[in-house]
């Protein structure tokens, strides 16, 4: 069940950059974050092996840490199996980014990295229980994540759809 939640967590960020049409991206702001900042909710699927896909609603908060390249991510999902909880901070210097996640429910944590995309982030996550590719995209008002796991026994993927506000 570790890996299960850990994966919806993490496929939940990445579900919905599949589903939004490819756009040049806009002006470069000073931060790489700046259109994330708030609060986000949407919903997606998630991907298991052996059983069929399941419906997943998810909460996002994106605040500021520290400097205007450090943010703080809180996401919060539930299926009908259960519930998630992922906080990461993240830092970015030069279009990479480092960090650290844990989910607070099970008590998982790991180390995240990436880069920044001309349409939004491509991460890493991996702990001891779970390694996972995630897509972030940004555009305006909506936010697309899709995950992909590496080596979950249980999981292949999330997909999620958010908008602002």
């Amino acid at each position: 069940m570790k890996s299960i939640t850990i994966a919806g967590a993490a496929a939940t960020a990445f579900s919905f950059a599949a589903a939004l049409p490819i756009e040049e991206a806009n002006a470069v702001t000073a931060s790489p974050f700046a259109s994330l900042i708030g609060r986000w909710s949407g919903s997606g699927m998630i991907g298991y092996k052996s059983s069929p896909p399941e419906k997943i609603k998810c909460r996002a908060t994106y605040l500021t840490a520290g400097s205007e390249n450090e943010i703080k991510q809180t996401i919060r999902c539930a299926t009908s199996g259960g519930n998630v909880e992922i906080i990461s901070n993240v830092k970015e210097t030069g279009g990479k980014l480092s960090g650290h996640w844990k989910e607070t429910i099970h008590n998982f944590e790991g180390d995240l990295t990436g880069d920044v995309t001309p349409r939004g982030f491509r991460v890493i996550v991996k702990s001891a229980d779970v390694t996972a590719n995630m897509d972030i995209m940004v555009m305006g008002s909506r936010q697309a994540v899709e995950i992909q796991f590496v080596n979950s026994q249980s999981l292949l993927g999330l997909t999620l759809a958010m908008t602002k506000g």
